[in-house]
């Protein structure tokens, strides 16, 4: 376990776990208590996907399948269910904003433009990216749908919670089942290209069963302690750094969510392996999508606090564009740096759109 922890680089910022504990207690008011979270944040997403891709090793291509999918936003899932539990609502959708755009646009673009250098052209499996895709297109139906609802009857985006509620829930449920059918189709059409392209980014024995539980249970609890240290120092980085609830959610918890991840996948397209590249970061945005964003509904309903899918215009836009762009690059199954040049363009634009809304 020490040698896999010692391998990835990420882990050096583990450091900065018992210095946001200490700063906190020295000063809770600190708005560098946020900085220092949300650097932990980073490594310990890295030990979630660590955790998971050794007990997924000893599970086989369909269960490790599974288990990948199942836990591979897990940090952006604990992000958010405690930002929901401490009421910040607006921080929620703006993250799970973030997290859709920054995987089709920033993640892909890195990997385009990254993994072309050098290289006239890359290609990749053009039917497992348009397929998922098309799961992405559904996830901005279920989310175009509830403002089209409250535009079309009311005229405004403002949620009517005896209709608006009702239609998120069960747009939530629909989403959850669709992505499900998206996992048995992929594990099975695909059960191959899984194993030939997954199995040769491992290097060395895999851990053993209690040691990978062990790591994915200590960065879990980890995660969720840091979480809850990151969005308590919210309100004085805002603050300080003068920054929106909505930037902060869509450019900086998008971000130190998986920072680990998007690094793997970068790396990965420029050892030329862009069918794997592609299906992280295309099917990071779909788990988001179709899963994250209705568990974190359902679990609003759970709670007693409902949070609907209406999102604001700002959001809806960001996430129906960066589908189109994602939708045309990888429609002809090849990559080149010009192309993620451009998917980077977009990513910057929409943020400086995101940083000049006023609060």
């Amino acid at each position: 376990m020490l040698r896999a922890l010692v391998d990835n680089r990420f882990n050096l910022l583990l450091v900065a776990v018992p210095v946001c504990w200490v700063m906190r207690a020295i000063a809770p008011d600190s708005s560098w208590v946020f900085v220092a979270a949300a650097i932990s944040l980073v490594p310990l997403a890295g030990l979630i996907g660590l955790g998971t891709e050794h007990l997924a090793r000893r599970c086989g291509p369909a269960w490790g399948g599974f288990l990948n999918a199942t836990f591979g936003n897990a940090a952006e899932l604990i992000i958010a269910l405690v930002a929901l539990g401490q009421g910040h609502v607006a921080l929620v959708k703006a993250s799970i904003t973030g997290s859709i755009v920054g995987n089709l646009l920033l993640v892909l673009g890195l990997s385009f433009f990254v993994g072309g250098l050098g290289r006239k052209s890359q290609t990749f499996h053009r039917t497992a990216a348009t397929n998922t895709a098309a799961m992405l297109f559904l996830g901005v139906v279920a989310l175009v749908m509830p403002a089209a609802f409250d535009l079309a009857l009311y005229g405004s985006l403002t949620p009517r919670p005896a209709a608006i509620d009702q239609l998120s829930f069960w747009s939530a449920c629909i989403l959850i089942v669709a992505y499900g059918g998206s996992l048995v189709y992929g594990f099975t059409a695909h059960r191959d290209l899984f194993r030939s392209e997954h199995a040769g980014n491992r290097h060395g024995p895999p851990l053993s069963s209690r040691a990978a539980i062990g790591l994915l249970a200590a960065g879990t609890l980890l995660t969720t302690i840091q979480a809850e240290i990151l969005v308590g120092a919210l309100q004085p980085a805002l603050a300080r750094f003068a920054f929106t609830e909505l930037f902060v959610g869509v450019i900086v918890i998008a971000l130190v969510g998986n920072a680990a991840g998007h690094y793997a996948v970068v790396a990965a397209a420029r050892r030329d392996q862009m069918t794997l590249a592609v299906e992280i970061s295309v099917g990071s945005s779909a788990q988001i999508a179709l899963l994250v964003a209705p568990a974190v509904v359902l679990y609003s309903f759970a709670i007693g606090h409902p949070m609907t899918l209406l999102f604001s215009a700002m959001e809806i836009t960001a996430i129906t564009l960066s589908v189109l762009a994602t939708t045309m690059v990888v429609f002809d199954g090849e990559s080149n740096w010009v192309e993620g040049l451009q998917l980077l363009s977009v990513y910057l634009i929409l943020a400086l759109a995101f940083y000049f809304v006023p609060a």
